[in-house]
């Protein structure tokens, strides 16, 4: 696997994919910089090297059209300011304007080129265009993990024509190492959490990691289908009757594998999806009628505290409860406790997907566990075993 310390840059032009595909305000400013402080590494050691750099990205979904709401420029102040350089920035990412703006950039200075998806032959992987980006730098840097499950024209087709001349930055090479790490090479017991509202989501990722894993946790809305499948009461919990049979196989799958299932024994049960609806806590699978299961009972965070304790390697993908209401937000709370107490006691832990990324950099765990990984969509297809088209262009 090709990083960036395989390569000096000194006197080169480093072409690197970067995700700033950053929340802005109604007056364009950024207001999470965190894809721009997980660049930066890559960033400073090709300008280190005595190299420049040349970054490309996208922002929003401008649809193949210039339309100035998604301009890059609006970032570049904020860029700068994270980086420590003053950031150039060019009005166009192909074509003259494009060429000559490279052309001119000299040791240590930085260039942000324009969105990538103003042109439409970005998202369809065009080769032309691909060649035209080509010629804006020596050596391609892959630094965008989020974009990775994208065949497009930068994160995919722009490989091949560097030859050799290709790796991975450090943001990507770390994503990269923390999913083996739970796949493959972690060492044992292995703990996957999975949460979320529904089976229907997490069907792959499950058939994919009970290989992987020793025990499994079932927390969320996708507990309710298990529990009513077996034969309990669920009241009006979030349910997917079609996937019944399937919940029963994968408890069936686990163990034949050996794999152990961990599913919430009691639940906080509201009379309304509401932060201020009337609520108790009753098993699990004896939820009353007009009542719903909002968030992991007491019992349920003792027994899920018990197995993340003793687990090495920990996967969390998937809120245990209505998270965004705080009276039902206890629960992921409590998980991200035990994960962040078996973390310091020398688990690895990994932290995926969107809404489990949410409430963790809600309730302040992100500097709490091992990795928090940058990429919602292309973290869940590594999780079902899927190759990356971005990640594959650079060992191909």
């Amino acid at each position: 696997m090709k990083t960036l310390e395989d390569f000096n840059f000194e006197m080169k032009k480093a072409l690197i994919r970067v995700d700033f595909n950053v929340p802005l305000d109604e007056d364009f400013n950024v207001t999470d910089t965190n894809r721009i402080e997980a660049a930066k590494p890559s960033i400073i050691k090709v300008l280190e090297d005595g190299g420049s750099a040349v970054l490309m990205s996208h922002l929003g979904r401008p649809k193949g059209e210039r339309n100035p709401d998604f301009s890059l420029e609006h970032i570049c102040k904020t860029v700068s300011e994270v980086i420590g350089v003053q950031v150039k920035f060019v009005n166009d990412c192909v074509g003259e304007v494009a060429e000559q703006a490279v052309a001119n950039l000299q040791a240590g200075e930085v260039l942000l080129l324009e969105n990538l998806r103003f042109h439409s032959s970005e998202t369809i992987g065009d080769a032309t265009f691909a060649v035209q980006l080509s010629k804006l730098g020596d050596i391609y840097i892959n630094d965008a993990f989020g974009t990775a499950h994208r065949a497009h024209a930068s994160t995919t087709v722009v490989a091949k024509y560097f030859g050799e001349n290709k790796c991975f930055g450090y943001l990507l090479a770390k994503e990269i190492e923390s999913i083996e790490k739970v796949m493959q090479t972690g060492e044992k017991p292995v703990l996957a959490i999975l949460g979320g509202a529904k089976v229907s989501s997490k069907i792959t990722i499950i058939e994919n990691i009970l290989d992987k894993v020793d025990h499994l946790i079932i927390g969320g809305g996708m507990t309710y289908t298990f529990v009513k499948a077996q034969g309990g009461e669920v009241g009006d919990s979030i349910c997917e009757d079609d996937k019944m049979p399937l919940a029963l196989d994968i408890l069936k799958q686990a163990k034949e594998k050996g794999v152990q299932v961990h599913i919430p024994v009691d639940v906080l049960a509201a009379d309304d999806f509401s932060n201020d609806a009337n609520t108790q806590v009753v098993d699990v699978d004896k939820i009353p009628d007009g009542w719903q299961g909002l968030d992991a009972g007491p019992r349920t965070l003792e027994n899920f505290k018990e197995v993340i304790l003793k687990s090495k390697t920990i996967l969390w993908n998937g809120p245990v409860g209505v998270f965004e209401m705080e009276n039902f937000a206890k629960g992921t709370i409590g998980v991200g406790n035990f994960i962040d107490e078996s973390t310091q006691g020398g688990a690895f832990s990994l932290v995926g997907g969107g809404d489990s990324v949410a409430a963790v950099k809600q309730f302040g765990f992100q500097d709490k566990v091992s990795y928090v990984s940058t990429g919602g969509g292309a973290m869940l297809e590594s999780l079902e075993g899927k190759t990356l088209p971005g990640i594959a262009a650079i060992l191909g």
